[in-house]
């Protein structure tokens, strides 16, 4: 593991110093590949560190014990054993590190939610699963915001386009990608009955400019269009919605949120970026050829990846079993349980436990 370790310092020391070199500094996409490099190997050249200056100390005390000075052997002696299980610990941390990890965990989220089986009843939650994640990115001190949104007139959303920027976003994020089924009686059903819904949610990483490489003019027709919706000062009065579609591919995307036309193709140009690129990776790498589509399903209340429960204040993630009762707490963005242990689950796969 030394060979590893020193291989790792010794990257991580070369990407710093390629990172201020001048020539990568004017090279957008070399100096976005390496500072996405340095972040992704930084906690781990920062453990292997600490834990070479810890192998040096536990060296010099074991020379101490082959000494003369019986009061300074008798002192490292004493400290000994809690270097080593110092040792131990940092040891099995950094096994978690070097585990595979996904190259994107560090990129920021485009986050798509759409109200699925259900009608009014799916919309409604769809809109109370946004809020959730907007009080989840709170609680990172994370930034959310919503690139697109399509409602409904009782206050649901039949679907929210949201980017969520910060560190780490889309390592805690990838776990909700799926289906998610709400058992509850509507306020609407005067029988008292339980009815199911889904809502699919898509978790995608952001695009950096520079690796998707667009060319405007032969791969995209841009249509401007009037904004539509309730009426108001501007909304019905210029042309400011903007649909993309991409040539290539086939993707459409419309934006009609901003009064501003190059603010709406701005967001539209920033979820297909992340569109393609989830699209590039599923054709690289079969081990993640679930593309967009199958990732959330078509919507169906059977293919779920989680269950919440009204009546008995219930959540379920079923891809590991686990349930909690604190159902009013999710909702308000305490998912931290439920993806810390779909993250164990993956580390656990990761190292072949």
């Amino acid at each position: 593991m030394i060979d590893k370790l020193k291989g790792i310092e010794d990257r991580y020391a070369d990407l710093e110093r390629r990172l201020s070199d001048p020539a990568v500094i004017g090279n957008n996409r070399e100096y976005a590949q390496l500072a996405r490099e340095r972040s992704q190997l930084e906690d781990v050249a920062t453990a292997v560190r600490g834990y070479r200056t810890l192998l040096e100390e536990i060296a010099g005390h074991r020379a101490i014990l082959e000494g003369d000075d019986a009061e300074l052997r008798e002192l490292a002696r004493g400290e000994l054993p809690a270097m080593q299980k110092r040792q131990a610990a940092l040891e099995d941390r950094l096994r978690e590190l070097m585990a595979p990890r996904d190259p994107n965990d560090e990129r920021n989220v485009v986050l798509e939610i759409r109200a699925g089986t259900g009608g009014e009843e799916a919309s409604l939650f769809a809109s109370e699963l946004y809020r959730m994640y907007s009080r989840y990115a709170e609680r990172q001190r994370w930034k959310i915001e919503a690139l697109s949104l399509s409602t409904t007139g009782l206050g649901g959303f039949k679907e929210v386009v949201a980017l969520v920027t910060g560190r780490g976003a889309y390592s805690r994020l990838k776990f909700e990608g799926g289906v998610h089924r709400v058992q509850r009686v509507p306020a609407t059903e005067a029988s008292g009955r339980i009815h199911t819904s889904a809502v699919t949610v898509a978790v995608m990483p952001e695009a950096d400019e520079v690796e998707v490489n667009i060319n405007e003019e032969k791969d995209l027709r841009i249509d401007v269009m009037r904004a539509s919706g309730p009426g108001g000062q501007s909304v019905n009065t210029t042309d400011s919605a903007v649909r993309i579609t991409h040539l290539p591919s086939g993707m459409v995307i419309v934006c009609r949120d901003e009064k501003s036309q190059h603010k709406n193709k701005a967001r539209a140009l920033k979820i297909l970026r992340a569109r393609l690129l989830e699209l590039a990776h599923a054709e690289q790498d079969a081990k993640t050829a679930e593309t967009r589509r199958s990732m959330v399903g078509t919507g169906d209340r059977s293919e779920r990846i989680r269950t919440y429960n009204f009546p008995q204040s219930r959540v379920t993630d079923h891809r590991v079993n686990l349930t909690l009762h604190q159902l009013d707490q999710v909702l308000d963005g305490a998912i931290d349980p439920l993806i810390d242990a779909l993250a164990t689950a993956e580390q656990a796969a990761a190292l072949g436990v």
